[in-house]
């Protein structure tokens, strides 16, 4: 009979959309001992899911995504259910947890202590990624999970550091320094660059310890309790995207909402390629306040397309599996959906 499972080491990292967590994690995963095992869990807002294409399968790492919603409200039920089986089947020795950028701490530490999960884990400290370039804008300063998420972590890594100037990263310091609790520590990580040493041993958050979730996160969780009992639903179902796969020349649309903010995401078959360069330009059109992210075949092989706050990155990735898209923005924001897909259709290589 195998161990009971006991107090494995569970390391939350949070930080709002586009903070670079994805990047972080890929960083701590290369510190990983030789000898651990190690389970990754993605949460994204998007139905689609695209950040588990970051991370190339190993033997001694599982990553399970799960888009489509927040953890600590819409996806609740299904993450306790996820985790049930993932300890059962992996027994890693540590575990990390990505949060939605929209997705509140406090929530999701709740889950963690729930029942089936509370004896086997041990929340150690909560780290929140912090662009000291989105303290500019005085809407991030008042939204409310923003701040919680801030307010919640034990330490903070200012990213995108390479991007901010000196007067943003102090003053982001400066802002971080009048929350309380203090933090354990402030860290500049561009790139992501992150010691593993300061995951920490802390379990102040075993008592459910920090800010209670916020009011529109309740709700969420509460509305996505009674739709799933309501369709009768399987809580433990998994949370990917739609069964439709696409075929080619006929990608599959996601869209969803809440939170106060909406995504809209595409699946092209794995033959389907696009012209990078027409591409690029096509993306290059959409409004600039809009998280756009994606895993795309294209005429210079499969790419990873990644834009935040303006700035956008192309990188390699072992992802083979078909193409996806993203876009994330605030309510009222997106595209028509059919234009858009009929100027993306105009991006693909006819050759």
């Amino acid at each position: 009979m195998p161990t009971p499972l006991s107090a494995i080491p569970v390391h939350l990292i949070t930080g709002f959309l586009g903070s670079g967590k994805s990047s972080l994690i890929r960083r701590l995963i290369e510190q990983k001992p030789a000898d651990e095992r190690w389970a990754v869990v993605i949460n994204e807002f998007g139905r689609v899911g695209i950040d588990q294409a970051m991370f190339e399968e190993r033997d001694d790492l599982v990553v399970k995504g799960l888009p489509g919603g927040c953890l600590c409200c819409q996806l609740a039920f299904v993450l306790q259910a996820s985790l049930v089986n993932l300890l059962h089947r992996h027994r890693p020795d540590r575990l990390i947890i990505e949060p939605s950028g929209l997705g509140h701490p406090a929530g999701l530490i709740e889950v963690l202590r729930g029942e089936g999960l509370g004896e086997a884990l041990a929340v150690r400290d909560v780290i929140a990624l912090l662009d000291p370039r989105r303290l500019d804008d005085p809407r991030a300063r008042a939204h409310e999970t923003f701040r919680d998420q801030l307010v919640m972590a034990d330490g903070v890594a200012l990213t995108m550091t390479d991007l901010a100037t000196p007067r943003q990263v102090q003053a982001a310091r400066d802002w971080l320094g009048e929350l309380w609790p203090r933090k354990h520590w402030i860290r500049e990580a561009p790139h992501g660059e992150l010691p593993l040493s300061l995951l920490g041993d802390n379990r102040r958050h075993d008592d459910g310890g920090g800010a209670p979730a916020s009011a529109i996160h309740r709700a969420a969780r509460e509305g996505a309790s009674h739709s799933a009992q309501d369709a009768g639903q399987d809580a433990g179902q998994d949370a990917g995207p739609a069964a439709r796969e696409p075929a080619p020349g006929q990608p599959v649309r996601e869209a969803g909402a809440s939170l106060g903010h909406a995504s809209l995401g595409w699946r092209w078959h794995a033959e389907d390629r696009f012209d990078l360069d027409r591409l690029a330009v096509r993306l290059g059109e959409l409004p600039a306040g809009l998280r756009v992210k994606g895993v795309l075949h294209t005429s210079e092989g499969w790419r990873l397309y990644n834009r935040a706050e303006g700035v956008v990155s192309l990188g390699e990735t072992a992802w083979r599996r078909d193409s996806r898209l993203e876009l994330i923005g605030e309510a009222g924001e997106l595209p028509d959906a059919e234009a858009l897909e009929g100027r993306l259709a105009e991006c693909l290589d006819s050759r």
